[in-house]
């Protein structure tokens, strides 16, 4: 794993908060996390349903803006950022893996890759080039034109690598990328990542419940009720808490 020990964090959260509801009820899904991310970690978030995972994914992919609290991703505050600068932020620096892979039905595999490079207005020679040696790297040689429906859920999962990986992004975050993937599937997805994250220097932030993925991080963060209870190496005891 590559590390950036001397480089400045590519993420940094100062006591971020988010509630949800209004009036006497009001839900704290982060009730005040703080922490740094550096360049080329392999980060793993783990916690059970409703400690906060899929909020702090949201708010660090600026999906939804914290209710207080300081959010940077490369230096940029995001609470300073109008919409069009976020949009512009998730577009060209950050990936996102989603567990239900959210392809674009219509399109082929090589469509959907070549999506986010169509958005930063990439020529299409140079779209072409990089969505074929990405395609190739993810094992997708040959399935360029078949459609997601034409795709197994490993394929399919791996199209969305490609296509997080295709924009050359300085992040990617990752919702329960393997939750609906068999332990064969899973394992194998887990080991392209990894050697993204080591060929590529790609940062990665996993949101999971996936025991042999927690085992697998270079840095395991654990959430309990909105806040980080665990921040370290994946060791067992931290894997099954």
């Amino acid at each position: 794993m590559h590390t950036g020990d001397k480089m400045e964090p590519i993420v940094r959260l100062e006591n971020v908060k988010k509630d949800y509801g209004q009036g006497d009820i009001i839900v704290h899904a982060l009730a005040g996390v703080t922490l740094d991310i550096q360049p080329g970690e392999f980060v793993v978030m783990a916690g059970p349903s409703g400690s906060g995972k899929s909020t702090l994914l949201n708010v660090l992919g600026a999906l939804e803006r914290p209710t207080s609290g300081l959010i940077e991703i490369e230096g940029h505050d995001l609470s300073g950022l109008s919409q069009n600068r976020l949009s512009r932020l998730r577009r060209d620096r950050l990936g996102f893996v989603f567990q239900n892979y959210n392809l674009i039905p219509v399109l082929t595999a090589f469509e959907n890759a070549e999506y986010v490079l169509m958005l930063q207005g990439v020529p299409k020679t140079k779209r072409k080039k990089i969505v074929t040696e990405i395609l190739h790297e993810v094992g997708l040689e040959g399935m360029e034109h078949r459609f997601p429906s034409q795709l197994s859920g490993g394929q399919q999962q791996r199209v969305s690598i490609a296509r997080a990986l295709a924009g050359s992004p300085a992040l990617i975050l990752a919702d329960e990328p393997t939750a609906n993937l068999d332990s064969k599937t899973s394992a194998s997805l887990m080991d392209m990542m990894a050697m993204m994250n080591e060929e590529r220097g790609v940062t990665f932030l996993f949101a999971t419940h996936d025991p042999a993925l927690m085992r697998r991080a270079g840095r395991l963060i654990r959430l309990t009720d909105g806040l980080v209870s665990y921040d370290g190496a994946p060791v067992e005891e931290a894997v099954v808490a």
